[in-house]
């Protein structure tokens, strides 16, 4: 930063004005890009999707190695605003699912990830093909800057499908809560979802 734009941030500091925080670089958290979109456990037979449970705040580190060693996962982050101590606003990125790497490989590439120390066990997916669906709706649903909340405990309800406006195509099961109808997106595997407030009017019944 040049000293005439420090300059500028100590008056602004001086007068009382606030001040936002750059927004952190999110760093990528899927390999490849296109992963949801395209066959891969199909185009070769070793393959299979394992859900990695890391330890504490280890999902960054591991997701940073497996980017280096090519080999193919998604942990979804989203952003999230907060306060600093002085009163500064900032943007970060965190897991969607705390403490969840999901990988696609071989044995090879799964014992490899054990070797990290990032990581306390380590599941195969069942029902792959639904797994997927799920993911490919979250990632959807990210990228679109869905107001999104996520939710760590499935509730039953009736499924339905968005049939129009802008989220046109979501499904999910209906939740209510203090009188709104949010539309709940959740991968069955690890019980984990993701919700948002939607027109109970644009809904329809699977």
């Amino acid at each position: 930063m040049h000293q005439a734009e420090l300059d500028d941030l100590r008056s602004l500091a001086t007068h009382g004005e606030s001040i936002s925080m750059p927004i952190l670089q999110k760093q990528r958290d899927s390999y490849p890009e296109n992963l949801l979109d395209v066959d891969f456990p199909r185009s070769n037979p070793e393959w299979r999707w394992w859900a990695m449970y890391t330890r504490s705040r280890r999902e960054k580190e591991l997701m940073r190695k497996l980017l280096t060693w090519r080999i193919a996962f998604y942990a979804p982050l989203i952003s999230k605003r907060s306060r600093s101590p002085n009163g500064r606003m900032r943007t970060s990125y965190i897991p969607l699912f705390p403490n969840y790497v999901f990988v696609l490989g071989d044995t090879s590439d799964r014992f490899q990830v054990m070797t990290t120390n990032c990581v306390s066990k380590c599941t195969p997916v069942e029902w792959p093909d639904q797994f997927v669906a799920e993911l490919r709706q979250i990632q959807r649903a990210i990228r679109d800057k869905a107001p999104l909340t996520p939710e760590s405990r499935l509730e039953p309800g009736q499924e339905v499908r968005v049939r129009s406006g802008p989220f046109k195509g979501y499904e999910g099961t209906i939740l209510r809560r203090e009188g709104k109808t949010r539309l709940l997106m959740a991968v069955r595997f690890i019980a984990q979802g993701i919700s948002m407030e939607v027109d109970e009017g644009l809904l329809e019944p699977l």
